[in-house]
């Protein structure tokens, strides 16, 4: 069954993945970034792609007007959309903090609050967090912001899927390993990831289909490494 799909953060890495895998399956896609360049090179017919930063409020509008005017009606949203910087904690500015938080937890709070109006209790909320977001994990020196930023959201899903547990949609949050994309070849230069940005993308959007008949509000830790 062919279902509406919303994904941010589409012009590299996890997200171009997800775009081409659920396009493949039929899905009418909606990929947001702020670059949409990579996914319209790709012309795929069944796929839009318009420059959207989700932590600026004003360009979610052309968001919610496209959901009015073509679909009506959103089954699935992928918060994929991340920022991250790598350095002490004694170096890093406000506004570099400012900036990992606007879109990785205040981008995910503002179009969750959007899209939400458009979707039936059968809906599913996906929002991508990182092991370094999860209490008692192993955490790396550096990523103050990043990895708080990345616990927010994994708090917030458990909040949205008591809030809404009557009426729907589901709510889920996947906390990744590590995972070889463009963004972390930036913090981190030469490290090699155990998991290719095709193999994550494969796994998140068989989840983003079938994963809210078996859990919500859930925080699934999906790392192939230890602790």
């Amino acid at each position: 069954m062919t279902k509406n799909i919303i994904i941010t953060g589409t012009s590299r890495g996890i997200g171009f993945e997800l775009v081409q895998l659920l396009a493949s399956k039929g899905h009418q896609i909606l990929a947001l970034s702020r670059n949409c360049n990579p996914v319209n090179t790709l012309n795929l017919p069944n796929v839009t792609a318009f420059d959207c930063d989700i932590s600026e409020e004003n360009q979610l509008q052309k968001v919610k007007t496209f959901i009015e005017e073509n679909w009506q009606q959103v089954d699935i949203l992928i918060n994929n959309a991340g920022s991250i910087v790598n350095k002490p904690f004694s170096e890093i500015s406000l506004e570099e903090v400012k900036h990992v938080y606007n879109v990785n937890v205040f981008g995910v709070f503002a179009i969750t609050q959007l899209v939400l109006p458009f979707m039936k209790s059968a809906g599913h909320v996906v929002t991508i967090s990182s092991m370094g977001g999860v209490q008692g994990s192993m955490k790396f020196p550096g990523l103050s912001a990043y990895s708080s930023s990345k616990g927010a959201v994994i708090t917030l899903t458990e909040l949205l899927a008591e809030e809404y547990k009557e009426s729907g949609p589901s709510f889920n949050v996947l906390a990744l390993g590590a995972v070889q994309t463009e963004m972390l070849a930036e913090a981190f230069p030469g490290y090699q990831a155990p998991t290719t940005p095709e193999e994550m993308a494969s796994y998140i959007a068989e989840f983003s289909e079938n994963g809210h008949r078996f859990y919500n509000g859930k925080m699934l830790q999906v790392s192939n490494s230890t602790p």
